[in-house]
C-alpha cells in the first residue's frame, strides 16, 4: 500500500469481518469463483483509493462498487458470456440434488440480461428492499420492480420445464 497507514485505519478489519460475504456476492455477480474474486479485488483497490472520503457504510460503498463493475463487464462483452461454471461444492452442504439446483438457478441467471440479473442478484441474494436496490444501482424504485419483474418472468420461461423433467424422472423411480 502507498501512502500512510493511518490513511487505511479500519481498512482491514471491515474487510475481514465482511470479506466472506462480499465474496458470495461477486461470485454471483462474476459467475465463478476466481472471477468473484477478481471483481472483489478490483472493488477492494477503488474501495481504497477513497477510504479517507467514505461517509457512513463502506459496504454499501463497495456492493454497489460490485454491481457497477459487474454490470460494466457484461455490457463490455460481445457476446453471452459463457463463464458461470459449477459451484464450488464447500459452499453448498454436500448434497446433490441441492448443489444441482443451486448450480441450474445460477446458469439460468447467466442468460438473463445484466440489469435484470443485477436487480434480482440484489434483490433475492442480498434481500436488498426496491428502495435499497435502486440506491445502488442509481435507478427509480420503478426501475427495480419492472426489472424485476421482467427478470423473474424470464426465469420462469428458463426453468418451465424443470418440473415436467423431475415429474418423468421421479415417476420412472417410483
Amino acid at each position: 500500500m502507498r501512502g500512510k497507514p493511518e490513511a487505511f485505519a479500519g481498512l482491514d478489519a471491515f474487510v475481514a469481518e465482511r470479506g466472506d460475504a462480499l465474496l458470495a456476492t461477486a461470485i454471483l455477480l462474476a459467475g465463478g469463483r476466481d472471477a468473484g474474486q477478481d471483481l472483489l479485488q478490483a472493488a477492494i483497490e477503488r474501495l481504497m483509493r477513497r477510504w479517507n472520503r467514505i461517509d457512513g457504510d463502506p459496504e454499501g460503498y463497495v456492493r454497489r462498487i460490485l454491481y457497477h463493475l459487474a454490470v460494466d463487464t457484461w455490457r463490455r462483452r460481445s457476446r453471452r458470456p459463457e463463464v458461470l461454471t459449477s459451484l464450488d461444492a464447500r459452499t453448498v452442504p454436500d448434497v446433490t440434488a441441492t448443489l444441482d439446483l443451486r448450480d441450474a438457478l445460477i446458469r439460468a441467471l447467466a442468460l438473463l440480461p445484466p440489469k435484470q440479473r443485477a436487480v434480482l442478484v440484489l434483490r433475492y441474494w442480498e434481500h436488498l428492499t426496491e428502495a435499497e436496490a435502486a440506491d445502488r444501482l442509481g435507478c427509480s424504485i420503478g426501475t427495480v420492480k419492472s426489472t424485476t419483474s421482467r427478470g423473474l418472468a424470464r426465469l420462469r420461461e428458463l426453468t418451465a420445464d424443470w418440473a415436467v423433467d423431475d415429474r418423468t424422472t421421479n415417476g420412472a423411480r417410483a
